[in-house]
């Protein structure tokens, strides 16, 4: 195989893992939002039901909710960038793994066209080696 399809072989795998670490790296910091979201939630959840038990705390009920309201949405943003990240990288990922294919498929297309004509020069010389035994012979 030549070097040169090695080192695009090389260079297309080294994309590929680059691609997939920063997927990786995605998808944590998507599960990091998502549990803020949650936990802000549950912290909703959990004040609703303080001011149940509580009258004095339905007063500052309200403005907790919109604070809440605004925390959230900022979350809810965040998510749907790192989701537009995440399909552009998955989108890079597929078009990476689709040269380094076409890479290795070279690769061993040369592979086999060295071999088959390797097979062809033993193939002719033992014909040829035949033909001086049955002329010698």
């Amino acid at each position: 195989m030549a070097s040169w399809v090695k080192s695009l072989i090389r260079i297309s795998t080294f994309e590929v893992e680059t691609l997939q670490k920063r997927l990786a790296e995605v998808a944590t910091r998507r599960t990091h939002v998502e549990m803020k979201i949650s936990t802000l939630d549950a912290e909703l959840a959990l004040e609703i039901a303080r001011a149940a038990q509580e009258p004095t705390f339905n007063f500052d009920l309200s403005a907790y909710k919109k604070g809440w309201a605004l925390r959230r949405e900022q979350c809810v943003s965040e998510l749907e960038l790192i989701a537009h990240e995440e399909a552009g990288i998955r989108d890079s990922l597929n078009g990476a793994f689709e040269e380094l294919k076409k890479f290795e498929h070279v690769a061993e297309a040369t592979r086999l066209s060295k071999m088959a004509a390797e097979l062809k020069r033993e193939s002719a010389a033992m014909d040829e080696a035949a033909l001086r035994q049955r002329f010698v012979g």
